[in-house]
């Protein structure tokens, strides 16, 4: 099968998550197809994911990250352009299954011409001596598949964690929750220096020599139908929060002069269908009134701000300010 390569130059995450899916549903099918593209600044959740479950909130407004959901199942993902992204998508016939060490060994001969020995562990991770620089997924359909890899190159590792640290203890979801594991950057252990532009130069070319092909020619009405699903999926709410399955979280903290607050969120589709109140503090008015403010509204700090616009929360906390319990709903 002769193989077609897309090297993206664009950044912007939900576009180049929308040349996949076009890719993948609508470009002939007599071939196979290379794609090698970077997202700036982005968490990428997998399709099955519950978003806030996956990230931290306050990391992403802060850092302004832009969080995009993937077609394809598994766990978060922290993009920057210390990363490098690759795709093949191709037909796999009436069996509906590949193995992911058929897409992965690529990357790992290509590592070995640079004098790095890295290896494809037993879930879906490549890794040099123990620890993951590479996590792997696949969307299947119809006889096709689509597998995409991170590579780690020279990724921020501090935001790595950063973005994506959140206390299992504090959230419950039927979402399938993302596998921390050890990370490291590939440029850590190569011999010699090699920048990222040239890795993705020699990773392109040890690719054609192995598959030997040439650029595919997209066409106005390509990028045009590319841009159309890009604002119709990718750049929506209701794609990247909405599509979340139900989670509950705990919010709890003891404040000075008030005393213990415990918050039970429980969120569906990416807003709070309810909330309540529990602790040792003292009230004037009944807490399950203030809890009411917050049904309907998303489960963030510009959510609970609105819900809170016009409420004295003293009413309901003896001691506490407003911006103090928008500090735990948040942060807990």
């Amino acid at each position: 099968m002769k193989l077609s390569y897309l090297d993206l130059m664009t950044t912007d995450p939900s576009y180049n998550l929308a040349m996949e899916q076009y890719v993948f549903d609508c470009l002939p099918r007599d071939r196979m197809y290379f794609m090698l593209w970077q997202n700036d600044n982005a968490i990428i959740v997998g399709k099955y994911q519950n978003t806030i479950a996956e990230i931290n909130e306050e990391t992403v407004r802060e850092r302004g990250i832009r969080v995009v959901r993937r077609l394809s199942g598994g766990g978060a993902v922290y993009h920057d352009m210390g990363n490098l992204n690759f795709t093949f998508i191709t037909d796999v016939g009436e069996s509906n299954a590949l193995d992911l060490k058929l897409f992965c060994e690529p990357v790992v001969r290509t590592l070995a011409t640079l004098g790095v020995k890295a290896e494809v562990n037993g879930r879906n991770d490549i890794t040099i001596d123990g620890k993951k620089f590479s996590g792997n997924s696949q969307y299947i359909r119809q006889g096709r598949v689509m597998h995409h890899g991170t590579i780690m190159f020279d990724s921020d590792l501090s935001v790595v964690s950063e973005a994506l640290r959140v206390d299992p203890t504090k959230i419950q979801t039927k979402g399938i929750r993302s596998v921390r594991s050890r990370v490291t950057n590939v440029a850590e252990h190569l011999p010699e220096k090699v920048t990222l532009p040239e890795f993705r130069r020699i990773l392109l070319e040890n690719i054609l020599k192995e598959n030997p092909g040439e650029a595919y020619p997209l066409t106005q009405d390509d990028l045009a139908a590319v841009e159309k699903l890009r604002a119709e999926r990718y750049a929506t709410w209701d794609w990247n929060y909405g599509f979340s399955p139900v989670c509950t979280m705990l919010r709890r903290r003891r404040v000075d002069g008030c005393g213990m607050i415990e918050a039970y969120i429980t969120v569906e589709h990416g807003k709070i269908a309810a909330l309540s109140f529990k602790g040792d503090f003292f009230s004037a008015s009944e807490p399950d009134e203030l809890a009411a403010h917050f049904v309907g509204c998303t489960p963030y700090r510009a959510g609970y701000e609105k819900a809170l616009s016009d409420v004295d929360v003293s009413r309901y906390f003896a001691g506490l300010q407003k911006d103090e319990l928008i500090d735990i709903l948040c942060k807990g």
